[in-house]
């Protein structure tokens, strides 16, 4: 269990653009230009995309070329491996990852399609995958010693699941996951509607955060193998102020691509926060909407400018806009730490002069207050409905036996009490925070849920659909769902040191019986 950010003990982390929803080694691709072939395959078929006037690949340190990837079809490989990343100019760092890049490869797939993912572990620790967001069938969530063994090094594990749900998702590693997902072991997941809107440019940007230096003691790095780490026995306070650098997708300085538009464009920008800091982003020059977040849509968003969207750890916010002011305009975070100057990237019209539009990360803007965002519309779930269960969490920081740890009704993981359900119940959860200082994201596996109350006010704008939402301390918010997909699943803070240190429960079926035996011998880390 770890209390520090892994990456930050390596070095610098970097920005990059994912063009056209692609992975962070995907510079330059755009979406509307491809041929999204989704026959039997998961490798694309690259010698099909139009690479127009962009890089077609990002040079790994060591050399290699990385080649674009988005992968697609009904049956797609990934391998999780120890390589190394140039992350910003001169600067390198040794990273894990799935195929070769960090993040991995955007998968996207077709609503309604069986997808099969094989993933090959050819790290020196066990890994799983989690499909962040995605209502899986229980088996398949990448929980290890909850719902399947941690995949050891050297073997390998399918994942198949019909991907039923249009959104934007993204999946990481859930072993160990606050040390793993740091050392790169993420990408983005995208279920394409059957009925969806097209846009013209679709671009994906994951944003991130490291540190520039740190304390090492008693390590092996070699080969990036940084299994001699306990970041059990460290307690560093979660002092989020040392991550002195923000990135989107791995890249940094003059490693970043610019997003390219032509006049008249309609651009979607799917925007997924894999760090543990909230990021508050503004788009420059244009009018925008909010069309979707956690992969949901919005009933009628309204236009926005000159506002931020604050984006918590684990959640995913879609933003749209038509571009009608030619130029070069930046899309960046805001805020007081100076590492807000490394999350920018540039939407550069074509044929547009050299220059840009000036950086202005300090300007305190409006943030998009999505409990009165958009229009009313018929919804799942009310108020003063009658409800099956009520349950509250009451989430805290505190020190037990000289640790800083993050409690669920004054209790730590595994002494959690569950909710506990059945198939059809309808579930209220009133969540509070009473940590002083902390966020808490807090993310339900399996399952989305409404958010009905915000600080006992009832929400006022568009249904709101999510399954991760962040609480600001003192926040309270009331939250339905449906027990509808049973199983063992997990309901825990996405700032993953909290999760590491106690912040989680379950959300549990009675009568549920799964085949899962959990191997005492597999390591399992759940998180």
């Amino acid at each position: 269990m770890a209390s520090w950010k892994f990456k930050s003990i390596f070095a610098i982390g970097a920005l990059s653009v994912v063009l056209a929803g692609c992975s962070g080694s995907m510079n330059g691709m755009d979406h509307s230009k491809m041929n999204m072939d989704s026959g039997s395959a998961g490798e694309t078929d690259h010698s099909k995309m139009n690479m127009e006037g962009t890089k077609a690949s990002s040079k790994m340190a060591d050399g290699q070329t990385v080649k674009p990837a988005v992968l697609t079809g009904k049956e797609i490989n990934l391998t999780a491996s120890v390589s190394n990343q140039e992350i910003a100019p001169g600067k390198t760092l040794p990273v894990w990852t799935f195929n070769n890049s960090v993040p991995g490869p955007q998968i996207r797939v077709k609503q309604g399609d069986t997808v099969k993912i094989n993933l090959k572990n050819q790290l020196p620790e066990p890994v799983t995958i989690h499909w962040h967001g995605v209502p899986v069938p229980n088996a398949m969530d990448g929980i290890p010693g909850v719902t399947q063994n941690a995949v050891q090094p050297g073997q390998s594990f399918t994942y198949e699941f019909k991907a039923d749900v249009p959104g934007t998702y993204w999946y990481h590693s859930h072993q160990d996951s606050v040390n793993q997902l740091d050392r790169g072991l993420y990408g983005s997941f995208v279920v394409e509607g059957k009925n969806e809107e097209k846009v013209d440019r679709d671009y994906t940007l994951m944003l991130d955060e490291w540190m520039s230096s740190g304390e090492l003691s008693g390590m092996n790095m070699s080969g990036g193998n940084m299994s001699g780490m306990d970041h059990s026995t460290m307690n560093m306070g979660h002092d989020m102020s040392m991550y002195d650098l923000y990135t989107i997708n791995g890249k940094s300085g003059s490693l970043l691509d610019q997003l390219p538009v032509k006049q008249g464009d309609k651009v979607r920008i799917r925007l997924i926060n894999a760090g543990y800091l909230s990021h508050q982003i503004h788009l420059h020059g244009h009018e925008f909407k909010v069309i979707a977040t956690d992969g949901q849509p919005i009933n009628n968003p309204g236009i926005l400018k000159d506002n931020v969207i604050s984006i918590a750890p684990g959640e995913r916010y879609d933003i749209e806009f038509v571009a009608n002011n030619p130029g070069k305009w930046l899309i960046e975070d805001h805020g007081d730490n100076p590492a807000v100057k490394g999350m920018k990237a540039t939407i550069a019209y074509e044929g547009a002069a050299a220059g840009s539009d000036k950086a202005n990360e300090s300007e305190k803007l409006t943030i998009v207050d999505m409990s009165r965002y958009g229009q009313p519309a018929k919804a799942n779930f009310t108020l003063d409905q009658e409800y099956t269960l009520e349950y509250t969490m009451n989430l805290n920081t505190e020190m037990k036996n000289g640790e800083m740890v993050y409690t669920i009704n004054g209790k730590t993981f595994p002494d959690t009490d569950p909710i506990n359900v059945k198939k059809g119940d309808t579930v209220k959860v009133r969540l509070v925070n009473n940590s002083k200082s902390d966020d808490h994201p807090m993310h339900l596996h399996g399952h989305f849920f409404q958010v009905l109350n915000k600080n006992g006010k009832p929400l006022e704008g568009s249904p709101v659909i999510k399954d991760t939402l962040n609480l600001k301390p003192g926040e309270e918010y009331v939250v339905a769902f449906e027990a509808d997909n049973e199983g063992n699943w997990m309901f825990h803070c996405h700032d993953l040191h909290h999760a590491s240190s106690g912040m989680v429960t379950e959300l549990k079926y009675t009568g549920y019986k799964t085949d899962f035996i959990a191997d005492p011998n597999a390591g399992n880390k759940p998180e």
